[in-house]
């Protein structure tokens, strides 16, 4: 491998760790291997701290790739608390609210999610990497700030409900879905759709373009995998 030419690198992004903490771990151990201060590289679409999954690494001259590879289609599965709302849509935060739904069926969840197939207006979490006149989103609102977010056009390509638990009022979903789309805020809107509530309790990214999570290492399995790699210093 030719770390400095560039590659890929497809990583399974572990649970409660950033997207720039997988990346800075990779990148310092290639980095040893190399024998080199830090090798460049950049990673292809955000994956929020609480999710899981595809995220894809670049390298050297691959980084100029980075664009190309964020407008290709994403797949995720999530589950949804219904009845409640969180500030940032998702554990990170305490429930704020709660919300009725004794009325929510399985039928009324299907005829809810049809209604967001397509292109949709949906406004980004205010607790997200948004910037604002150059600060992110979630700094302002960390430091006690108001932070309002314009909405914007995103596409979905395919919302299928895949479990309902009438008991603990908890749905799991799998969304195919373009550039830009936030599955906080679609599990916000869809709880606002049932005339209730909903955050996410669980998000988990399967497939960016053609690399699907089974492609994927985890970073428990990456030092091994890097020991055996052949490596060209150019």
């Amino acid at each position: 491998m030719n770390f400095t030419e560039g590659e890929f690198i497809y990583i399974n992004k572990p649970y409660r760790m950033t997207s720039f903490g997988a990346l800075a771990y990779v990148r310092t151990r290639i980095s040893k291997k190399m024998g080199v201060r830090r090798v460049k590289t950049g990673h292809a679409g955000t994956l929020d701290p609480l999710a899981t999954g595809v995220l894809i690494l670049c390298t050297g001259k691959k980084t100029k790739e980075i664009e190309r590879l964020q407008l290709n289609d994403k797949e995720y599965t999530a589950t949804l608390q219904l009845g409640a709302t969180t500030p940032s849509y998702d554990m990170e935060h305490e429930v704020d609210q709660t919300y009725p739904t004794a009325h929510i069926t399985r039928e009324l969840i299907e005829r809810v999610l049809a209604g967001f197939v397509g292109d949709i207006q949906q406004v980004p979490p205010q607790y997200s990497a948004c910037k604002i006149g150059g600060d992110r989103a979630y700094d302002l609102m960390r430091k006690g700030r108001d932070v309002e977010l314009k909405a914007k056009t995103v596409r979905i390509d395919e919302l299928e409900l895949t479990d309902f638990n009438p008991e603990t009022m908890q749905m799991s979903i799998r969304v195919v879905c373009g550039k830009g789309t936030y599955i906080r805020s679609l599990a916000s809107d869809i709880g606002q759709a049932l005339d209730s509530g909903a955050y996410l309790t669980a998000l988990c990214r399967t497939r960016l373009g053609s690399v699907r999570i089974e492609d994927c290492l985890t970073l428990d399995d990456f030092p091994q995998w890097l020991d055996q790699q052949e490596i060209e210093k150019s």
